[in-house]
């Protein structure tokens, strides 16, 4: 998603969003009473973003695009989705005596980029089997069904949905911008000892609060054990009062794709870095990001229930569960550079007589630049399976960063 400015004030709330945000919160300070008066922070989280009708992907507001919170690269412009569709195209052709051979989409946004995709290998001869979603939000659901079907027309009817991660897929795997959304967990460094960051209930609600690992609890061996693994592999010291993620979720999450998919490619886009970057002496306030209304900021316990909660990626930790699920690290890369390799500029190109030219020339720029999505994002390429050469990863290779 696009990063908007640190504000200081959010837009007010009406009386609806106001209602729905006070019961999300009630329901969340109920649970950390019942947990003694403390929660870590990846169930605080998870509870703000999934809690069944109550959290920020669970209830019906507008999410995606100018009427929501965010922007995600499908809704800057189709050319994202035209270039990746290149590179399912050749997937797919690689599978093709497969003919089962599809793909799958995790956590589909606003539909777009499905609706485009099955449009776009329809022109290019080479459509899936079938184009199946996974997603958590009913609404949402009904959401993306309208939108492929506006965008892909008869190509639409290859769509459906599931409830959970099938068995036996061939073909690809796609995650945009759903890693940075798995619930995930802070620590803070205090004599240079890690302390688990939590939410606790104040005078005035909802608050960030510090607990030293109990002596004795295996939960919190386990936390510690796993924050001193990841710290002790770096080659810089962090300063005393660092703040930082750490998501152990990416394993299982990363490994039931790999029990899911039997020949092809998983391909995760998402805002992160490799390890030795992403915990960096110079980034002592972590990189938990909050959004509401297209204003950014760094209060997760403004508004739950109405606000999205991000935290960027570890990708060395991605590349670690992908081996430990028997998949192979193909390709690491900016997000820049992979679109560049699939010749997102000849797309737009061809696309330059059209009426919203100017529009798409807008988004490319924001694909594309160091100072939006460019760098930032990353592209990692897991496969098995797969021996031919992946085209969106050819202009550049960062595994050796990882």
């Amino acid at each position: 998603m696009t990063r908007g400015p640190a504000i200081t004030t959010l837009p007010d709330l009406d009386a609806a969003q106001r209602a729905h945000s006070d019961a999300t919160r009630a329901h969340i300070e109920a649970r950390a009473a019942a947990a003694g008066g403390w929660l870590p922070f990846d169930e605080y989280m998870e509870l703000a973003l999934y809690a069944p009708g109550l959290g920020y992907y669970s209830a019906g507001a507008t999410k995606f695009g100018a009427a929501g919170d965010f922007v995600t690269a499908p809704e800057i412009s189709d050319l994202f989705s035209r270039a990746l569709a290149l590179q399912f195209a050749d997937i797919l052709r690689e599978l093709g005596g497969q003919t089962r051979a599809s793909i799958l989409e995790i956590g589909a946004g606003s539909g777009r980029f499905a609706g485009v995709v099955l449009r776009e290998l329809a022109t290019l001869q080479q459509s899936p089997s079938a184009y199946s979603i996974l997603e958590v939000s009913a609404d949402l659901i009904e959401r993306q069904r309208a939108s492929v079907t506006s965008l892909a027309g008869g190509e639409a009817a290859r769509a459906h949905w599931l409830e959970r991660l099938p068995t036996g897929h061939c073909g690809v795997i796609f995650a945009n911008e759903v890693l940075d959304a798995l619930p995930t967990d802070r620590f803070v460094l205090r004599a240079g000892r890690p302390l688990r960051l939590g939410v606790a209930i104040g005078q005035s609600g909802l608050q960030w609060a510090e607990r030293a690992p109990v002596e004795g609890n295996p939960a919190d061996a386990a936390w510690l054990q796993e924050v001193q693994r990841v710290l002790g592999e770096l080659r810089e010291p962090l300063p005393e009062g660092y703040v930082g993620e750490i998501c152990p979720r990416i394993d299982a999450w990363v490994g039931a794709l790999g029990a899911a998919l039997e020949r092809g490619v998983v391909m995760l886009i998402d805002y992160g870095l490799p390890r030795r970057h992403y915990y960096h002496p110079d980034r002592v306030r972590g990189s938990l990001r909050c959004h509401f209304r297209h204003r950014a900021h760094e209060d997760p316990f403004s508004h739950p229930g109405l606000t999205d909660i991000t935290a960027w990626v570890d990708f060395t930790r991605v590349a670690e569960a992908a081996d430990a699920a028997g998949l192979e690290v193909a390709g690491f890369s900016t997000q820049a550079a992979a679109l560049l390799s699939l010749g997102i500029e000849r797309l737009a190109h061809t696309d330059a007589a059209r009426a919203d030219s100017v529009r798409q020339s807008q988004g490319m720029q924001k694909l594309l630049l160091p100072g939006e999505m460019g760098e930032a994002v990353k592209v990692m390429m897991l496969t098995r399976g797969m021996d031919a050469p992946l085209r969106s990863v050819r202009l550049q290779d960062l595994r050796g960063s990882l």
